[in-house]
C-alpha cells in the first residue's frame, strides 16, 4: 500500500506491506533509530512516538495507520540543535541509566505535559504508566517530568529569578 506520512516535519511517500509495524517503518525505512524496539508486545513503551500529537506505542500501530498523519519521534523534538525542554530535563535530572527506555519516556512525558502542564508526582506516575524502566526506580524520571513542566510553562521573568 502507498502511504504519505509526515515524520518529524518531513513528508514521506512509500509503498509498504500492510502488516509493517510503524516502529519498523521508522527505524528501517527512515533511519529513525531513536525509536527503539523493546518488547514487540506493547508492554514496555520504549517505542513510544507521537501520532498527531498523542503518544502511541509504535509496535502496536501499523505503518498504514499513519497514512496522512503526523509522527514525531524523539529525534524530531530537537529543533536547530536545541534540545526540547523534556529532553533537557531528562539530561539534567539524570533520568536515565542504560537509556533504553528513555526515548519512550520522553515522548510519553511530552504528551503528558501537553495534557497536564503542571502534574503532581502521582499524576506523572499515572501518566507514564505503561512505560517500563528496569534501571532507575523512576524517581529521577518523575523529577525530570516535573522539571520539564516548569521549563515549558515558566515565563522569562520566572526564569531570571
Amino acid at each position: 500500500m502507498r502511504i504519505v506520512v509526515t515524520v518529524d516535519g518531513a513528508v514521506y511517500t512509500d509503498d509498504v506491506e500492510p502488516r509493517l509495524l510503524l516502529v519498523h517503518y521508522l527505524r528501517e525505512r527512515l533511519g529513525k533509530v531513536g525509536t527503539v524496539v523493546g518488547c514487540d508486545t506493547s508492554n514496555c513503551g520504549a517505542c513510544t512516538v507521537l501520532l498527531d500529537g498523542k503518544s502511541v506505542k509504535s509496535c502496536s500501530v501499523l505503518a498504514v495507520q499513519a497514512d496522512d498523519r503526523a509522527v514525531t519521534t524523539v529525534e524530531g523534538l530537537t529543533k536547530d540543535g536545541t534540545l526540547h525542554p523534556v529532553q533537557e530535563a531528562f539530561r539534567e535530572n539524570h533520568a536515565l541509566q542504560c537509556g533504553y527506555c528513555t526515548p519512550g519516556m520522553i515522548m510519553s512525558t511530552v504528551d503528558l505535559l501537553n495534557e497536564n502542564p503542571d502534574p503532581d508526582e502521582e499524576q506523572v506516575r499515572h501518566g507514564l504508566e505503561g512505560n517500563l524502566c528496569r534501571c532507575t526506580g523512576y524517581q529521577n524520571i518523575v523529577a525530570a517530568a516535573q522539571d520539564a513542566a516548569r521549563r515549558m510553562h515558566s515565563t522569562p521573568a520566572e526564569d531570571a529569578r
